[in-house]
């Protein structure tokens, strides 16, 4: 299936000759390079990616990265100097004015920072406006906004002005305004970033709650990596005009391209992200369980393990063993398994015990084993790798830039 939207090496500058600028990116030059010898400034510079139907896609960036830019660039409230722009196969930036209106109309919604509310209009009157301006009857259009209001819980408030709301409050009605118009698509450029703490968390979960509902394609653009891993499906780290990483926010929480990215992952908690397959290693031994007794003994004490995992003929987790009960008569004990994709602090019951967790893949087979030092070490260690882990998440089919 075709992405819905899909960049292709975009690029925005702003000046006099960006044809110049353009051939010196071409050319693998660097904005501050190109301005140096052009006085042209590189916004966006040679960016590319796809956004599939129903994900929350986020860029993510300091201020100045071109974040804000590259999203304003989809619809064309700023024109692009280079590039391409698909929305359902078709091409933005071939589109006449008029074709143009219409996308931003019906197909691609826009929420913003600064809410951008009109403040001589109630708060109904203010989400049915767009859909005044393209000639909907007041009926119909009453109809959806107040469905849109009931969705970001404001039905009460829909004869309010917005100087009555608050923060929180005036975001929703921004954001039940884009749901009105039942776009395809839907830009967000930092709607949180203006809101205190408490309530910017508030609606991104409001905003997690209503996307398991209308499922809309979201490109959301923020400098708070904490709030892109939590929003995102995907997304993007932006640096001076281009992407630095594209991948899942566990791809680049546990794989940082480079220094720049792995900065922003410093403080946040690895553990909500991990998996029981990020943690599982072979430092426990998988033996199978007709192996006789002597060659038991030999593999686990090669290990150093204090136990082994014991599998079936089909590779299914059949018991344990402990070292220290590898005497004549082996002792074989009931052994725990958990999947591979199951969540880090959901394991940390089965890990109570003194005895080893085997991780199985989604067909039952051991790919694994772990136990509680294994966790430990692994939150305490720096960022490395996910595809040394094993059973790791697998990246998106996003083509950075």
């Amino acid at each position: 299936m075709a992405p819905k939207l899909e960049i292709d090496r975009l690029s925005k500058v702003y000046g006099d000759h960006p044809d110049q600028a353009l051939r010196l990116i071409g050319e693998g030059a660097s904005p501050k390079d190109v301005f140096a010898r052009t006085s042209q400034v590189v916004a966006v510079s040679d960016v590319s990616f796809a956004v599939d139907e129903g994900e929350i896609f986020t860029i993510m960036g300091l201020s100045g990265s071109g974040k804000s830019t590259l999203v304003r660039c989809i619809n064309r409230i700023i024109e692009p100097s280079a590039g391409r722009i698909v929305i359902d196969d078709e091409d933005v930036l071939a589109m006449s004015r008029a074709r143009l209106r219409e996308l931003r109309r019906r197909k691609v919604a826009m929420v913003f920072q600064n809410f951008a509310l009109l403040p001589h209009r109630t708060v109904l009157e203010n989400v049915e406006f767009g859909l005044m301006i393209r000639g909907e009857d007041i009926a119909a259009r009453r109809r959806r906004c107040d469905a849109a209001l009931a969705q970001v819980g404001l039905s009460e408030w829909a004869a309010r002005y917005p100087d009555n709301l608050s923060g929180g409050m005036k975001q929703r009605v921004g954001l039940a305004r884009a749901l009105a118009s039942d776009p395809d698509v839907l830009l967000m450029d930092e709607p949180f970033s203006a809101l205190d703490p408490l309530i910017r968390s508030e609606l991104q979960l409001e905003l997690l709650r209503l996307q398991r509902t209308i499922r809309k394609t979201i490109v959301f653009i923020t400098h708070d990596f904490h709030e892109a891993v939590r929003l995102s499906d995907h997304l993007a780290v932006m640096r001076e005009g281009s992407f630095v990483q594209v991948g899942s926010p566990h791809d680049i929480v546990l794989d940082p391209a480079d220094d720049y990215v792995a900065t922003f992952a410093r403080d946040l908690d690895r553990s909500k992200l991990l998996t029981a397959g990020d943690v599982a290693t072979r430092r426990i031994p998988i033996i199978a369980a007709d192996v006789g007794p002597e060659a038991m003994r030999e593999q686990v004490t090669r290990s150093g393990a204090p136990y082994a995992v014991l599998i079936d003929a089909a590779g299914r987790p059949s018991g344990y063993v402990s070292r220290d009960e590898l005497g004549a008569t082996l002792r074989r004990r009931e052994v725990r398994s958990l999947p591979a994709a199951t969540p880090l602090p959901d394991m940390y019951a089965a890990l109570g015990a003194n005895a080893p967790v085997a991780i199985v893949a989604d067909d039952g087979t051991a790919i694994g084993a772990v136990d509680a030092s294994d966790v430990i070490r692994r939150l305490s260690e720096p960022a490395r790798a996910a595809s040394a882990s094993i059973g790791g998440v697998a990246g998106h089919s996003v083509r950075p830039s």
